[in-house]
């Protein structure tokens, strides 16, 4: 099943600083048909005004994985952590038994990402944070992040569940096919552009949630970026 949700219809949140569109419920936003897929369990859209961010604030037993898209953010927890992620990078944190953390848009001009929450195989682990920058002109799909048995030992960032971040570029009229093992499903978003997958049409921002399938077949109908999710269905 593909199951496609347009980008007008997620839930929205607006301040003087932020501009955000939610894939699953968050915040005030509340769908009962959206509240999660799989271990997937927050998608935020986010825009960031320059000089403005998310001041410190805790969490704890959640996989968080942030997607710069535009810009960069600079981030710092009390763990001593701290580092700067920019557009095409990836960075994960283990909220563990606890964090807490800011992120910050340091630029000059507005910042765009995807914030995505993974429920975590087992609670308690060690919390921690890192970022790594991976090819973005890379044609097709590439792990950035994962806890995939199949991916130990790559250069993918560490998560700790079964499940797995892909992101990649796809040309004009290029197509790539995603695998999908039993019990598996994808989330899949393009950043811009527009793809087919199995022929269903998708733009950007859009969400495409995807079960019972195994195998489909994407392609650019322009120049795409695309983030996907692969999670225990």
């Amino acid at each position: 099943m593909i199951d496609l949700r347009p980008f007008t219809t997620l839930g929205a949140f607006r301040n003087d600083w932020l501009n955000a569109r939610h894939h699953f419920s968050f915040g005030q936003y509340h769908d009962p048909a959206r509240m999660a897929f799989g271990r997937l369990r927050v998608w935020n859209d986010d825009e960031i005004a320059p000089g403005k961010g998310f001041d410190p604030h805790p969490h704890r037993d959640m996989e968080i994985v942030t997607y710069i898209r535009e810009g960069a953010i600079t981030h710092r927890d009390n763990l001593g952590n701290q580092g700067r992620t920019e557009a095409g990078d990836v960075q994960v944190m283990h909220a563990g038994t606890g964090i807490v953390h800011a992120e910050y848009n340091l630029e000059k001009t507005a910042t765009r990402l995807f914030q995505i929450w993974i429920l975590p195989d087992r609670q308690g682990v060690t919390p921690g944070w890192g970022t790594r920058r991976f090819p973005r002109d890379a044609l097709g799909l590439t792990v950035l992040a994962s806890g995939r048995p199949q991916d130990a030992g790559s250069p993918a960032l560490t998560l700790n569940a079964d499940a797995a971040v892909l992101a990649g570029t796809l040309a004009a009229n290029q197509t790539t096919t995603l695998r999908l093992a039993a019990n598996r499903a994808a989330y899949l978003v393009p950043v811009n552009g527009s793809v087919t997958i199995n022929g269903l049409t998708a733009g950007p921002r859009d969400g495409v949630a995807i079960s019972d399938e195994s195998e489909v077949t994407i392609t650019a109908t322009e120049p795409t970026e695309l983030v996907v999710v692969e999670v225990a269905a």
